[in-house]
């Protein structure tokens, strides 16, 4: 007996629907951007997606052909579950990974006793002048620490207003949801600069996270 259009239309919005659950599941998340801590490369009111696949371990060799992944690597923005409060999502960039030896001075980041080149890196404020180091304060000095096994450190690119690896610590690997991939929408308000129309950066829709 032919199918009812009805029922056709029915059976259509069911796979659609469990299509969707799968890939907002087990492929992609979407985040929004609620704080400045990664400015300017991403801005608050940014929309992202989050490739929650790049670094899931694929058993099978199909599983790896259709789903390839990789390590997480130095410069990678991830989005993670926030160890202290596992029911929120921060994002940052990954610094330091397994084993290495982490260390700022003057706001210069080393790793393994060499500066990390970070042309992606805003300051608010330049580092205290030579001898005269804010003692205590996290964002001029840090370390040395060295990252332990199946951990990260992890900062934001927003170096003077980030709540980060220098204040909570190390990130496990288990927490980490996804890699940031795409700027699918963003909005700012009538003050959001040019570009916006109605609070939309039309310029940065489509933009990838680097």
């Amino acid at each position: 007996m032919k199918k009812s259009v009805v029922r056709e239309y029915f059976e259509s919005l069911v796979v659609a629907v469990i299509l969707a659950l799968f890939v907002r599941t087990f492929v992609f998340q979407a985040f929004k951007i609620p704080t400045g801590s990664m400015e300017n490369n991403l801005l608050v009111g940014d929309h992202l997606l989050v490739n929650k696949m790049v670094f899931a371990p694929a058993p099978t060799a199909l599983e790896r052909a259709l789903l390839p992944d990789r390590p997480v690597a130095r410069g990678d923005v991830v989005v993670f579950k926030y160890p202290e409060q596992p029911d929120r999502d921060f994002i940052k960039r990954v610094i330091g990974l397994p084993g290495d030896r982490i260390e700022l001075r003057r706001k210069q980041v080393y790793v393994n006793g060499e500066p990390l080149d970070e042309p992606y890196v805003r300051f608010l404020q330049p580092p205290a002048p030579e001898g005269m180091t804010r003692t205590g304060d996290l964002r001029e000095e840090y370390g040395p620490v060295t990252v332990p096994p199946g951990q990260y450190f992890v900062m934001g690119d927003n170096r003077d207003n980030s709540e980060d690896s220098r204040y909570w610590g190390f990130l496990p690997g288990s927490y980490i949801k996804g890699e940031a991939l795409v700027i699918y929408f963003s909005v700012g308000g009538p003050a959001a600069g040019s570009g916006s129309f109605g609070g939309i950066r039309w310029g940065r829709l489509g933009n990838l996270v680097r």
